[in-house]
């Protein structure tokens, strides 16, 4: 049985993936995004920090029945800085960007709050973790936890950071060997939640028997690499997998859900099989929220401190629907 994401944990999920403050000295803010309330010891490690709670939720019928329904939504997220030592950026600033930032990611995701990304940009060795892509040439597809996969090096993968046309590639000459990939994607949701997943791979494949990169993905529950699709181009196209039904027999015990990826032909022993990978995805929509915004936002400093916390309040808007079935 499927069951709803908190809103709460929607919200924090998506400001923890997508913001990114760049501080004037061109680093990266370190920003902690959690529950309520903020933690005043966090400003020894974090330049910021974001807090999200639930102001009210409210069950609204769509139809005389009652069987459709609407959840409408507030949701209270603040932003928290101060002024930091050996820091850039002081806490009004600082607290400015965080603004900036929720605006763009909240009017930017307003209709699909419930859907995240799951990539492998900026990530390497042994930074890939959760997400981590491993290379083999053989004759066979190995099972996920098989000895013989190597990881990708920090060189490697910026191959499949972006679709940019750098690419990592694969290639064996063993006759009857094909080169394959295997691409690990962690689902932080809980796995009940989850109602779609989309699995896209960018590249191809090349052979002596024929051009084509084929995926499969890992069904832990029959042990077994399922849902083969296959391109033929010689050049960058893009094969998915879409899951819709079972979902938990795709994603394992610890949230991992794994992507095979091979060349459709193996080498002759003379010509190389050569997978090609430009880059990869894992689109992960959930049971949730569909539609989110901006109601209201305002500063609301605590003066009444030392040093002076920059806080500003936002509210924001939320809804879902719920057909609950039955007969009435």
């Amino acid at each position: 049985m499927s069951e709803y994401e908190d809103p709460v944990t929607t919200v924090i999920r998506l400001l923890s993936k997508k913001i990114q403050v760049i501080k004037d000295d061109n680093s990266i803010a370190n920003i902690y995004v959690s529950k309520e309330w903020y933690d005043r010891e966090l400003f020894k490690n974090y330049d910021a920090q974001i807090t999200v709670g639930l102001v009210q939720s409210e069950d609204q019928k769509i139809e005389m029945s009652g069987r459709i329904r609407r959840r409408l939504g507030r949701i209270r997220v603040n932003t928290w800085a101060t002024d930091r030592p050996a820091t850039s950026d002081p806490g009004r600033l600082m607290r400015q960007k965080m603004v900036e930032e929720i605006n763009r990611i909240i009017h930017q995701n307003r209709n699909s709050p419930n859907v995240l990304e799951y990539n492998f940009a900026g990530l390497g060795y042994p930074s890939g973790d959760p997400h981590k892509a491993f290379q083999v040439s053989s004759s066979s597809e190995l099972v996920p936890g098989d000895a013989s996969w190597t990881e990708l090096t920090n060189i490697e993968y910026q191959g499949i950071w972006y679709s940019d046309d750098q690419r990592y590639s694969k290639s064996t000459s063993v006759n009857l060997e094909y080169g394959l990939m295997l691409l690990r994607f962690k689902v932080e949701s809980r796995e009940k939640t989850v109602k779609k997943i989309v699995l896209a791979f960018e590249g191809y494949g090349t052979a002596p028997a024929g051009n084509g990169s084929t995926i499969k993905v890992w069904n832990h529950v029959a042990s077994a690499w399922q849902n083969a699709q296959s391109g033929t181009g010689g050049a960058d196209e893009t094969i998915t997998i879409t899951l819709t039904t079972s979902i938990t027999d795709f994603i394992d015990d610890e949230g991992y859900v794994w992507l095979l990826a091979r060349t459709t032909n193996p080498s002759n022993g003379t010509t190389a099989a050569i997978i090609y990978c430009d880059c990869v995805s894992c689109t992960v929509t959930v049971n949730g929220i569909t539609y989110l915004d901006i109601a209201s936002f305002r500063d609301a400093d605590r003066v009444d401190v030392k040093p002076i916390i920059f806080r500003t309040e936002f509210i924001l808007k939320s809804w879902s629907f719920e057909d609950i079935g039955g007969v009435f």
